[in-house]
């Protein structure tokens, strides 16, 4: 197995359809990670929610009987994986039931231990129809996190902070230098009619903080038809120039593998100087407005 004290290595996406038997969801993970493990790769992400139907779709008080406490189930399962195939583990994300009434949507990396090296609560929160998450999840109290692995550190982000470009820069400017999105999200009958350029934009958005940060950006995304939404797919993995190097199917289940050169981080970081050349004290707006 490589170490991750070099300057390549692979990173897994699992994609994957997702039914309303929770333990079977797991297992198929587990399968997935194992075959993951196996074509090299010694970071995996899953999807948003990977464990669970998108239950957001509808405001319904019997699914907050879903969220656990960590840890917990999904926390045990996802250390055991992790430490079963020796790999860094971005898991997906959970519905986790906080302090007092407040839920979130939380992202755990575990370490080839089994061990947490990071714990981070979804901050941007949508509230459209099909995805009425303030309903489910209060924004996050942590704060934008990093994990190290190995020689260098990881960021990991939840789907809807994808249209948020000071997420990114954040993360970027505390040293990431990978940035992992699981993702819910897929096309409505409106959006179909209305925006057909959506899954487009997507994409387009996460290359965009990959080029202006100068970083590697990961997006796992689910598939299937759940409800009224149509998962679109598209998991891929983005170089620090913005340019997709693999991307996944719009509708198939898939476990995606991408090798890195993290070499190109420093060489496009350096080269364009976005992060040195920043003008801080004239971004005081953003916070005042």
């Amino acid at each position: 197995m490589a170490k991750l004290g070099i300057d390549r290595l692979k990173v897994g996406l699992v994609q994957a359809k997702v039914s309303s038997q929770i333990e079977a969801n797991l297992e198929k993970t587990a399968k997935s990670v194992q075959n993951a493990a196996r074509k090299g790769a010694l970071i995996v992400c899953l999807q948003e929610l990977f464990a669970v139907p998108y239950f957001a779709q509808k405001e319904d008080k019997k699914f907050l009987e879903l969220a656990e406490k960590i840890p917990g189930r999904v926390t045990n399962f996802l250390s055991k994986i992790a430490r079963d195939n020796k790999i860094t583990l971005v898991g997906g994300s959970l519905y986790e039931k906080g302090e007092g009434n407040k839920h979130y949507n939380t992202s755990l990396v575990f370490n080839p231990k089994g061990s947490v090296i990071a714990k981070y609560r979804k901050i941007h929160i949508p509230n459209d129809p099909n995805y009425y998450e303030q309903y489910y999840f209060s924004s996050g109290n942590l704060g934008y996190v990093q994990a190290e692995v190995g020689n260098f550190k990881i960021a990991p982000l939840i789907c809807y902070d994808q249209w948020y470009p000071e997420a990114a820069r954040i993360n970027a400017l505390r040293g990431a230098s990978v940035i992992f999105y699981p993702t819910a999200i897929g096309w409505t009958a409106d959006m179909k009619e209305n925006e057909p350029f959506s899954a487009e934009r997507w994409q387009n958005s996460m290359c965009g903080h990959a080029s202006m940060n100068g970083v590697y950006v990961a997006a796992a995304n689910r598939v299937g038809k759940e409800g009224g939404i149509d998962f679109w797919g598209g998991s891929f993995v983005t170089d620090p120039f913005g340019e997709v190097i693999k991307r996944a199917s719009s509708s198939k289940e898939e476990v995606l593998i991408a090798e890195i050169d993290l070499g190109k981080v420093a060489s496009s970081q350096e080269g364009w100087g976005f992060l040195e050349n920043r003008k801080p004290m004239t971004y005081r707006e953003l916070y005042e407005i």
